[in-house]
């Protein structure tokens, strides 16, 4: 095997501005945030909403760029590939470990101060079997639409796999704006004492998250539409998938713990 670089089958990174862009445009964000809440200024978190998008843009194109045309994302480099969204999804599953600690730790063992019940006294929780539980079987039905479109690219049939991919990214944006329509009429909120902010934070970062792997498969459907994608060759949408199903298991346990058990 050989590549751009040499004879082997590895692939040295070239030299490449989006990291720093990157870092610089998150500095921003979180400074931004801090000057919206304290000074109710946006145009610092707009700017940075800009920085990161082009930086998103411009670093994907690269990457595209290296594993359609260039030819080098070899087996090894697309097994590494695999091995470091795995464990950014390790990352993710610790990162959500630490709110359902929250949760669990506030809601068995309710202290005085929140009038030793749960859902603490004067908060009305969300009815579990109403908008929550059209957004489990919104994001359950997403998951299976997101496989079936794997199976069409390996089947190798392009009309089924743009067809079921477009609609998983449908019905993940009408589960983000169920989502919001239910922020919006909530009864309590995050300064609600520790139920308010344990909910807002977990299923908020979850809501996060859908918007972020809703814009992964919008990448993966216009690569699949320039038929950037083959039987044998796609790692990228391996890992949109992945990461899709990653937020559909998470917010299972979301509705059965929170919304379900804790209301």
């Amino acid at each position: 095997m050989t590549s751009a670089h040499g004879h082997h089958p590895y692939h040295l990174v070239d030299m490449s501005p989006w990291p720093l862009t990157g870092s610089i445009s998150a500095l921003m964000l979180t400074t931004g945030l801090v000057k919206w809440f304290h000074q109710f200024n946006m145009n610092l978190l707009l700017l940075s909403f800009i920085g990161l998008l082009l930086t998103m843009v411009q670093w994907w194109r690269d990457i595209t760029r290296e594993g359609t045309y260039q030819g080098l994302h070899t087996a090894i480099v697309v097994k590494g590939l695999r091995w470091g969204m795995i464990l950014f999804i390790v990352s993710e599953v610790l990162f959500f470990f630490s709110f359902f600690w929250a949760f669990f730790h506030s809601s068995l063992s309710p202290t005085v101060e929140i009038g030793s019940l749960w859902p603490p006294v004067g908060i009305q929780p969300f009815n579990p079997f109403q908008i929550p539980l059209l957004n489990t079987a919104i994001l359950l039905a997403s998951g299976a639409t997101v496989t079936w479109s794997h199976h069409a690219i390996m089947s190798a049939n392009q009309d089924q796999a743009l067809q079921s991919l477009a609609l998983t990214i449908l019905l993940g944006l009408y589960f983000t704006a169920l989502q919001a329509l239910e922020y919006f009429e909530a009864p309590f909120t995050i300064a609600d004492s520790v139920y308010g902010t344990t909910f807002f934070v977990a299923t908020g970062f979850h809501g996060l998250h859908v918007i972020i792997g809703t814009s992964f498969l919008i990448v993966c459907l216009y690569r699949l539409y320039q038929c950037h994608f083959s039987p044998n060759h796609h790692v990228g949408f391996e890992a949109a998938a992945w990461y899709w199903h990653f937020v559909d298991v998470v917010w299972l346990f979301l509705y059965i713990s929170i919304y379900w058990w804790g209301g």
